[in-house]
C-alpha cells in the first residue's frame, strides 16, 4: 500500500517542520515539501494539521490473569482501541507464576498477542529464581529480542520478587544487556497495612490508598535503585505515582546514576478523592496500584516530567469490569487492581501539556513515543518520522474536541477513569506500519495485523558498566 500523506506540519521529539510524508510498503520512503503522489497512491490532505510519530505504550496488560479473574480487555480490543486515540504500538508483560518455567510463560503470552491489531513487544516478569531462570532470561534476550524485565516489589504471597531474586535478576540482566524494571512499592508493609485496616474495619476501596502510601514507593524506589546502583546497571522504575520515588530518581540522576522514569497519564490527572466516592461502583473502578494520590504529587509528576527527571509516559491499561471489581465488595484487598487508558492517554496528555505550555509539542512527541522507543532500544525503527522508520504514523488535528466517555470509547471495559473530560487535540488519522487503521471515528483495525517487535540488547553502554562493576569488585588482600 502507497500513502502519501500531503501538506501538514511534521513534529518529532526534535524538530518541527513543514513536508510531505510517502509511505511505501509499510515504511517512510520519501519526506519533502511538494513530493509526487506515485500511480495509485493514497493522498490524505493534512493540511492544518501535525503528522507524529505513533504513540507507544511502554506499559499495558491485556487479557491478563490476575487475582482470580482476567482482564476483560485482550490484544485485539485493546490495540485496537489504542489505535483510535493514537497509540500504535505497545510493550506488554509477560507474568509467570511463582516456580512457572518462563519460557512457557512466554509462549503463553506470545499466542495470545497472535490477534493484536498493533505490534507490540514485551517485557517478561522474573517472579522466582533459579539457574533455569537464569538460562531463560538468555534465550528471551538473544533469541526473542526481549530485553526487559520486570520485577514486581509488591503482591507478597503471588509475584513479589524479594530482594535475593532482585539482586540475581539485576545481576543477569547487567551481563546480558537487557534493562531491570520495578514496580516500586515494599510489599511486605502493604500486607501489614491491608491487614491493619481490615481488622480495623475498614472493608471499602477508600481503604486502598491507605494501605499503600506514598513512603511504600519511595522506600521501595530508593531500594531498588540501591541495589542496581551497587550493581552497576541502569533501571527503568514503572509507573512512579508519588513524589517519595520521585524524589529518590532525582536524588539517583543527580549522582550519575542511569535511571529512568515512567508516570502515567492517570496519576497526572486523578487524585486520591475517587476512592471515597459515595458509589462503591465508582471508587472501586479506580482501584489500581499504586493508587492514586492527593493533589500536591500530581503537581510533583508535572514538574518531574517537564525537567527530564520522568521520561516516558504509559497507562498502566489492565481492565476488570463492575462485576470483576465486585470480588472485593467485602474487602478492598481483593478488588483486582487496574484501570484503562490506552485510548485517551495522547488526548489527555496533549490538552493538559500541551494545551496548558507544560509540554511543547516535541516534548510531547518526545514523552509519548520517541523515549520509549530510545530506552527500549527500537529507535528509529519507531518513535521517529524518518526514512527507513516504520509508518506508524498519526495526523493530529489541534482543534478537534471531544468528551470522553464510556458511552463512546472503544475499550472493552464498562468505566472511564476520565469519563466527563473535555480533550482538545485528537488523531484524525492512524497508520499503523502503513495501513489506515482510523480515520474520523472509523475504527479500521484488523485482527492479526499487528507484528512482534524484537528489541536488540544493549552491548555497548552494558558492556561499560558491566566492565565498571568488575573494577568496583574487592579483591582479595595477599598476606604474609
Amino acid at each position: 500500500m502507497t500513502i502519501l500523506i500531503r501538506g501538514g506540519t511534521i513534529v518529532t521529539a526534535e524538530q518541527t517542520y513543514r513536508g510531505d510524508v510517502l509511505c511505501v510498503d509499510g515504511k517512510i520512503a520519501q519526506i519533502g515539501e511538494g513530493l509526487d503522489a506515485p500511480t495509485g497512491a493514497k493522498i490524505i490532505d493534512a493540511g492544518g494539521q501535525y503528522v507524529m510519530p505513533g504513540g507507544i505504550d511502554p506499559h499495558t496488560h491485556m487479557q491478563l490473569p490476575f487475582m482470580g479473574t482476567v482482564a476483560s480487555e485482550d490484544f485485539y480490543t485493546g490495540t485496537a482501541a489504542a489505535m483510535a486515540g493514537g497509540t500504535t504500538s505497545i510493550i506488554d508483560f509477560v507474568i509467570p507464576d511463582p516456580q512457572q518455567n518462563i519460557m512457557e510463560a512466554y509462549r503463553t503470552w506470545r499466542g495470545w498477542a497472535e490477534k493484536s491489531a498493533a505490534d507490540y513487544g514485551f517485557h517478561v516478569a522474573i517472579t522466582w529464581w533459579d539457574e533455569s531462570v537464569s538460562k531463560d532470561m538468555e534465550t528471551l534476550v538473544r533469541e526473542e529480542g526481549v530485553n526487559s524485565f520486570k520485577h514486581f516489589m509488591a503482591y507478597k504471597g503471588a509475584i513479589m520478587a524479594d530482594d535475593e531474586i532482585l539482586y540475581n535478576s539485576f545481576s543477569r540482566a547487567l551481563t546480558l544487556g537487557a534493562m531491570p524494571t520495578v514496580h516500586a512499592e515494599n510489599g511486605e508493609l502493604v500486607f501489614q497495612l491491608q491487614k491493619k485496616l481490615i481488622e480495623e474495619g475498614i472493608t471499602g476501596p477508600e481503604g486502598h490508598p491507605l494501605s499503600r502510601p506514598p513512603a511504600a514507593e519511595g522506600e521501595a524506589a530508593n531500594r531498588a535503585l540501591r541495589l542496581a546502583e551497587v550493581i552497576g546497571v541502569p533501571l527503568y522504575i514503572v509507573h512512579v505515582s508519588a513524589s517519595d520515588a520521585l524524589e529518590e530518581i532525582k536524588r539517583a540522576r543527580s549522582a550519575g546514576q542511569r535511571v529512568y522514569g515512567e508516570v502515567l497519564a492517570g496519576h497526572l490527572m486523578i487524585d486520591d478523592s475517587v476512592y471515597r466516592h459515595p458509589d462503591w461502583d465508582v471508587a472501586a473502578a479506580h482501584v489500581m496500584s499504586p493508587p492514586f494520590r492527593s493533589p500536591e504529587h500530581q503537581a510533583a509528576l508535572w514538574k518531574g516530567l517537564q525537567s527530564g527527571h520522568l521520561h516516558t509516559t504509559a497507562t498502566d491499561h489492565c481492565c476488570f469490569c463492575a462485576d470483576q471489581k465486585g470480588m472485593g465488595r467485602d474487602n478492598f484487598a481483593q478488588i483486582p487492581n487496574g484501570t484503562a487508558g490506552v485510548e485517551d492517554r495522547l488526548s489527555v496528555l496533549w490538552t493538559h501539556g500541551v494545551g496548558t505550555g507544560r509540554l511543547t509539542p516535541n516534548e510531547f512527541v518526545a514523552v509519548t513515543s520517541a523515549n520509549t522507543a530510545k530506552i527500549f532500544n527500537i529507535y528509529p525503527q519507531k518513535g521517529a518520522v524518518s526514512v527507513g522508520a516504520d509508518a506508524d504514523l498519526i495526523i493530529w488535528d489541534p482543534e478537534a474536541s471531544k468528551t470522553i466517555s464510556v458511552k463512546t470509547h472503544h475499550q472493552n471495559v464498562d468505566y472511564n477513569i476520565f469519563e466527563g473530560m473535555e480533550v482538545k487535540g485528537l488523531a484524525s488519522h492512524t497508520l499503523s506500519r502503513g495501513t489506515l487503521t482510523y480515520k474520523d471515528g472509523d475504527l479500521r483495525a484488523v485482527k492479526g495485523a499487528g507484528q512482534y517487535v524484537k528489541r536488540p540488547a544493549f552491548p555497548a553502554s552494558f558492556d561499560a558498566l558491566a566492565k565498571q562493576a568488575a573494577l568496583n569488585k574487592a579483591t582479595p588482600v595477599k598476606r604474609p
